[in-house]
C-alpha cells in the first residue's frame, strides 16, 4: 500500500476489535461500489507555493499536520465505530476491500452520503444520525427534556457547538466540552499551530494560530474565530469545529474540519466593493422591515483562496466550494461574518460537473447561457446573505435563534434561503449597476443547471433538500419548464417573481421559529418529482463531485521533513 496523506492518518487512530465478515449481500457488491465511487472524478487541487519563504513553507507544512488531525476526529463524531472499522478496512487489499476503503474515504464512512445515508458495508447497521454527540442508547426526547431542564447557563453550554452529551455513572446526562472529549488529539493540534505560529513572520496569522491553539485546549473559541475574521496573510488556514450538518437531531454539535489555502490576493481585491453592500441588502431584503437587522456587523471580509488541503467535515461527500463563517451567533451579531471563496475548487465543479449536466437536462437556447462568472458570483451571494436575514428572533417573548428553533430543520431551510435570496441579491445588485448587465442572460439559466448538480448529493443532504424545494417551487409557478423530450428551460420574468416570493415565505419562517411549518415545508416540497427524476436518470455517466487530491500538500509535508500523514487520497 503506497504511504499517501489516506493511509498516515489511519495511523492516529487507536486500534481495535476485528471486524467481523457479514454474509454475502447485495449491499456493497464490487459492481456497485464501483458505480458508486466513479460518481466522485478525481481532480488534483495545487496551489503556487514559490512565492513563500522557507519559514512559511515549514509553518504551512505544520498547519497541513494538524488539519490531518481533524480527520480522525470526525470519524468519531460521526460514528464511534469509524475508527475501528477503518483500520480492518486497510488491512483488506483485495478489489472489493480496495472500493470499500476507497468508498469509506470519499464518505468518511459506511453510509453513502448520496444515496439516503445507505449503508455500503454490510453488517454496519443505519447511520448514527445523532453521530456520537449523545449518548447511545438515548433518544432525541429524552436529551431534549433533560436540555429544558436545567437553568439557563447550564443549558446554553449543553446546547452549545463544542459540548458533547454523555451519560453519568447514575443514568443521568452530562454536558462534556470538547478540549474533554478529544483531549488527546486537541493537544497535538494544539502543538503544531504554536510550532507553525513560532515559524511564520505574518502577524496575523501567528495570532490566530495561538488563539486557536489556545481554544483547542480551553475550549473557547470566541477570540481565535475574530482572529481569523481578522486574517490578513498569504495562508488561509480554517481549522476547528465549525458545521452542524452532522448534528442530525438538533444541528446544535459541530464538527470538526480543516480547510488549508493560499490567498489569491489580486482576486479578493475584485471583491471589496461587496463587503460595504451588507447593510444595504439587508435594509432591502423583500420582508416587512420589522424583520430586517437595523445595523448588521461591520466585519465582513471577503478571500478568494486556492484550496492546497481539506479534512473532515470540510472533506466528506460533496465538496465545499465556499463557506461562511463563524457560525457563533455572538460573533455575527456583534462582528459579522468571513466569506471564503476556494476558487480553484469551483473552477473544478464548473468544468467537470456543471457543463456536462447542462449539456444533458437544460434546453439548447439555455445551454448557451451558462457561464463561470454567474456560477462564481451566486456563491459569493450565497455566502453573503447566510449573514443576512433573521438570525437571533424572539419567540414568545423569549430570546432564541433561528438554529435553535428550527432544529434539524434549520439546515435546509437555511440552504435554501441562502440560495434564493443570493439569486435576489444578485438581481437588486444588477439593478442597481454594481454588477454588469450582461449576467441578467445567464443568472438564472446556470442557476438552474446547479440546481441538478445540488439535487444530486441527495435529500439527506441539507443543501440537495433546500434545492429540491426551490426547484419544485420554481417548477409549480412557471418560472422553470419541462419540454415534451424532458429539457428544462427558465422563464426568465416568473423567476425573478418566484425567486421574491420564496425568499420572502422562506425568512418569515424563520423570523418565526415555526419548526412546525418549516418541517412541513420540507416534507411536502422536499421530494423529487418524476419529470426530475427522469433527468436525474440521464445523467448516470455525469459525475455528482469531484473527489480532491491534495500533491501540493504531501509535497510541503514531505520537504518539510515530518512523518508521513494524510490526505484524502485513497489507496
Amino acid at each position: 500500500m503506497k504511504t499517501s496523506l489516506a493511509t498516515g492518518w489511519i495511523a492516529l487512530l487507536l486500534t481495535g476489535a476485528a471486524l467481523a465478515e457479514p454474509a454475502a449481500s447485495p449491499v456493497g457488491t464490487l459492481p456497485m461500489l464501483q458505480r458508486m465511487n466513479a460518481q466522485f472524478v478525481p481532480v488534483s487541487l495545487t496551489g503556487d507555493v514559490r512565492a513563500l519563504a522557507d519559514n512559511e513553507r515549514h509553518a504551512l507544512a505544520r498547519i497541513i499536520e494538524a488539519a490531518q488531525i481533524m480527520d480522525g476526529l470526525f470519524l468519531r463524531q460521526v460514528s464511534a465505530a469509524n475508527p475501528t472499522l477503518l483500520l480492518e478496512l486497510a488491512k483488506d487489499m483485495s478489489p472489493l476491500g480496495r472500493a470499500r476503503f476507497e468508498a469509506f474515504i470519499i464518505h468518511k464512512g459506511p453510509w453513502s452520503r448520496l444515496e439516503h445515508n445507505t449503508p455500503f458495508i454490510p453488517g454496519v447497521g443505519a447511520e448514527p444520525v445523532a453521530g456520537d454527540f449523545y449518548p447511545a442508547g438515548s433518544t432525541k426526547v429524552e436529551v431534549e427534556r433533560w436540555f429544558k431542564s436545567l437553568p439557563e447557563p447550564q443549558r446554553k453550554v449543553a446546547t452549545g457547538f463544542y459540548t458533547t452529551v454523555r451519560r453519568t455513572p447514575e443514568g443521568g446526562f452530562i454536558a462534556v466540552p470538547y478540549s474533554i472529549e478529544y483531549q488527546g488529539q486537541l493537544a497535538a493540534a494544539a502543538r503544531l499551530l504554536r510550532e507553525a505560529a513560532a515559524l511564520t513572520s505574518q502577524p496575523t496569522l501567528r495570532k490566530f494560530l495561538g488563539l486557536r491553539a489556545d481554544a483547542f485546549l480551553s475550549n473557547d473559541y470566541y477570540a481565535s474565530d475574530v482572529a481569523w475574521m481578522e486574517l490578513d496573510s498569504s495562508i488561509e488556514p480554517t481549522i476547528g469545529a465549525y458545521e452542524v450538518y452532522e448534528d442530525e437531531w438538533f444541528n446544535a454539535k459541530a464538527a470538526f474540519q480543516g480547510s488549508i489555502s493560499l490567498r489569491d490576493a489580486e482576486e479578493s481585491r475584485k471583491l471589496e466593493k461587496f463587503s460595504g453592500l451588507l447593510q444595504d441588502l439587508e435594509s432591502h431584503l423583500p420582508i416587512d422591515a420589522k424583520l430586517r437587522n437595523p445595523k448588521i456587523g461591520a466585519l465582513a471580509p471577503i478571500s478568494v483562496v486556492n484550496l492546497i488541503y481539506s479534512s473532515g467535515d470540510a472533506n466528506r461527500g460533496v465538496q465545499t466550494a465556499a463557506f461562511n463563517l463563524p457560525n457563533d451567533e455572538r460573533i455575527t451579531q456583534a462582528k459579522g461574518a468571513k466569506r471564503v471563496m476556494l476558487k480553484n475548487m469551483q473552477e473544478a465543479k464548473f468544468r467537470h460537473v456543471l457543463l456536462p449536466i447542462a449539456q444533458v437536462v437544460l434546453s439548447p437556447a439555455d445551454r448557451r447561457n451558462v457561464a463561470f462568472d454567474t456560477f462564481f458570483t451566486h456563491i459569493l451571494m450565497h455566502e453573503l446573505v447566510h449573514g443576512l436575514g433573521p438570525h437571533d428572533i424572539q419567540v414568545q417573548g423569549r430570546a432564541t435563534t433561528v438554529r435553535q428553533e428550527l432544529q434539524a430543520s434549520s439546515s435546509a431551510m437555511e440552504e435554501a434561503k441562502a440560495d434564493v435570496a443570493g439569486l435576489w441579491a444578485m438581481q437588486y445588485l444588477i439593478d442597481k449597476g454594481v454588477i454588469g448587465k450582461e449576467a441578467e442572460r445567464t443568472m438564472y439559466t446556470t442557476y438552474l443547471a446547479s440546481m441538478f448538480r445540488s439535487i444530486r448529493f441527495g435529500l439527506t443532504e441539507a443543501h440537495g433538500l433546500g434545492v429540491a424545494l426551490q426547484l419544485n417551487t420554481f417548477l409549480d409557478s412557471g418560472a422553470v419548464t419541462v419540454s415534451r423530450e424532458g429539457l428544462f428551460a427558465v422563464v426568465p420574468a416568473k423567476f425573478r417573481e418566484s425567486v421574491t416570493t420564496l425568499s420572502r415565505d422562506l425568512m418569515v419562517i424563520q423570523a418565526a421559529g415555526d419548526r412546525a411549518k418549516a418541517e412541513a415545508l420540507l416534507a411536502r416540497m422536499g421530494v423529487i418529482r418524476p419529470e426530475v427524476q427522469r433527468a436525474l436518470d440521464r445523467l448516470k455517466r455525469v459525475p455528482v463531485d469531484i473527489r480532491p487530491g491534495f500533491p501540493t500538500a504531501e509535497q510541503l509535508v514531505r520537504e518539510s521533513g515530518s512523518a508521513a500523514a494524510p490526505s484524502t487520497t485513497p489507496r
